[in-house]
């Protein structure tokens, strides 16, 4: 027998659930509600449209209505409106919104995919502004529109997160000058502090005017005004704070909500309601590292929600391995990946971890296009469980932290990391792969091997007058060093030794920590017990310290920066 199945909402959730229950019921009936006028539409490419990469705002729809009846025999109604749910009798108050006019349907399971709405807050003048946020086709064309219209003498995003970024970077793309701000210090929460200061000096320099720890307190006519009285003069202003789950429906249905106040569901993403599903960015899932619920508006998961709810209403089994979070963005010429847990969240959570950050190229160094590559692997003590993983560089950081999501959701541990069989050939990688490489450093850390501390506490033990070891070659050093460092090449270590102080702590560095490490075991061996390698070595202290000693206007605590040898200093 026939099943009437409703979906309200579409794009990845709810037509891709809506697809699955066509594959798996040629005879049911079909019907998905879309408030929009597209069925379907690329969310994550709507920021390449203002820069032309994506050239029409049409070719941001991937099915229309038409399209996708003759493809899955479903109906889909763009440009109608779910007004209510009636739990009861099983059915909706729908309303037409190009007609006006109002009716019902009913169902036997209903499946909600609502999204979420872009959070813009009630900041004093914001109507003396024209404010913009992004969450469909109509709007990035509406905004593209503006743009090109007025031709803007500046435009100012608002909020540093992934769409921030993209829509950032996709405006200088087209010429525009362009202002960032971001309340919290640093942008791209999902990643720690030191690692996207390389980031920050990217934003800047590609002339746009990065502002960090500083927030929007109110408006006035074409000028936004910051808590440190800093104004932006600026025509357009996108808000791209964050998200905030689609509820409304639920919540007047009497669907129970979560703790994150996104619609909570069980395993199998049934809400309260034993006919009524929830996919997408209006629901709140399990994280397998935290053990608790959390809000995850990715492409990727939803889709396969979508598929999971599909597959239950007929009766297969779902296996729901909860989710980490794994994303990565372009920022102009970097790459930044991330997966699981980072630092902010394991001390907020009180979990003991450990981390090894690395900088080693990205394939086989003596090619023409290996780069260096920032690369941060976290995890558990004692277990050595893989908690989490980071990733910054101008090559394909995505391939490694997929491997570390990989191994994150079979429960790897470091020592998993190391053994790993991954592909080799000079042009994409190195015989001991970045995540072999992590593995390895991360698994002595683990057993005691040796000691480190973080490039983000070089500055403060150069204050204190700490012991800094130097042990790279002299004309490196001559390019540049951290100002008191000593300096004693590791070729020249052994015969130099009794000039290092026992009774004191040394901290050594060479280019990017792995002479350094060297280094370390020698004077460990040689009778020395306060021996710390400085994570990243001198690379990674002058991209930990840029963006602040510029921005800030602060004494260095190098001579000379090296930033990347492939990048002007």
């Amino acid at each position: 027998m026939s099943k009437k199945y409703l979906v309200i909402g579409g794009v990845a959730g709810g037509a891709s659930a809506a697809a699955r229950l066509r594959r798996l019921g040629e005879d049911d009936q079909i019907i998905m509600f879309e408030k929009g006028p597209n069925v379907s539409f690329s969310n994550c490419c709507l920021p390449y449209h203002l820069s032309g990469q994506i050239k029409k705002a049409e070719d941001l729809v991937l099915m229309d209505p038409v399209k996708f009846s003759g493809q899955y025999n479903i109906d889909a109604r763009t440009n109608n409106e779910v007004l209510s749910i009636d739990r009861e009798n099983k059915s909706l108050e729908i309303k037409d919104l190009l007609s006006g006019k109002t009716y019902t349907e009913s169902y036997d399971k209903l499946i909600l995919s609502p999204g979420a709405h872009p959070i813009v807050p009630p900041i004093p003048g914001i109507e003396k502004v024209n404010v913009f946020s992004i969450r469909n086709v109509v709007d990035i064309d509406k905004l593209k529109k503006f743009i090109d219209k007025v031709n803007p003498s500046r435009v100012t995003v608002i909020g540093g997160g992934f769409i921030g970024i993209e829509v950032m970077e996709n405006l200088v793309e087209a010429g525009h000058k362009v202002s960032l701000v971001e309340a919290l210090p640093q942008v791209l929460a999902q990643f720690d502090e030191e690692m996207v200061q390389i980031l920050h000096k990217e934003i800047m320099d590609h002339g746009v005017e990065l502002i960090v720890g500083d927030k929007v307190t109110s408006f006035d006519t074409d000028k936004v005004i910051l808590e440190s009285g800093k104004e932006i003069i600026s025509e357009v202003v996108v808000m791209s704070i964050g998200v905030l789950p689609e509820t409304k429906l639920a919540k007047q249905a009497g669907l129970e909500l979560g703790k994150t106040g996104a619609i909570k569901v069980d395993p199998n993403f049934l809400t309260n309601d034993p006919n009524i599903y929830a996919v997408g960015d209006a629901i709140e899932v399990y994280n397998i590292l935290t053990q608790s619920n959390f809000k995850l508006s990715l492409a990727g998961p939803a889709l396969k929600q979508a598929r999971s709810v599909a597959d239950h209403i007929h009766g297969k089994v779902v296996n729901n391995t909860g989710y980490i979070g794994s994303s990565v963005v372009k920022v102009f010429n970097y790459n930044a990946a991330a997966t699981g847990l980072n630092e902010k969240a394991l001390a907020a959570l009180n979990i003991d971890y450990g981390w090894a950050q690395i900088i080693p190229k990205d394939k086989v160094g003596i090619m023409p296009d290996a780069e260096e590559l920032g690369f941060k692997v976290i995890f558990e003590k004692p277990t050595g469980r893989v908690l989490g993983a980071q990733a910054i560089g101008h090559g394909n950081v995505d391939k490694r932290v997929d491997v570390i999501a990989t191994a994150i959701k079979f429960g790897a541990t470091v020592e998993h990391l190391r053994d790993l069989e991954l592909c080799y050939a000079p042009p994409f990688g190195t015989g001991k792969d970045a995540v072999n490489f992590a593995g390895y450093v991360a698994s002595n850390l683990l057993h005691g091997a040796f000691k480190q501390v973080s490039m983000s506490e070089v500055r403060g033990l150069v204050e204190q007058g700490a012991y800094i070891l130097d042990v790279r070659e002299m004309p490196e050093y001559e390019l540049g060093h951290i100002k008191k460092a000593n300096i004693i090449p590791l070729s020249q270590l052994r015969d130099r030794i009794e000039e290092i102080p026992r009774g004191v702590p040394i901290y050594v560095h060479c280019r990017s920590g792995q002479r350094s490490y060297n280094a370390v075991l020698t004077l460990q061996a040689k009778g020395y017990t306060q021996v710390f390698n400085i994570s990243g070595g001198f690379l990674g202290v002058c991209c930990y310290e840029y963006f602040n000693d510029k921005t800030l206007g602060r004494e260095p605590i190098v001579s000379d920066y090296d930033l990347n040898e492939h990048l002007p200093k």
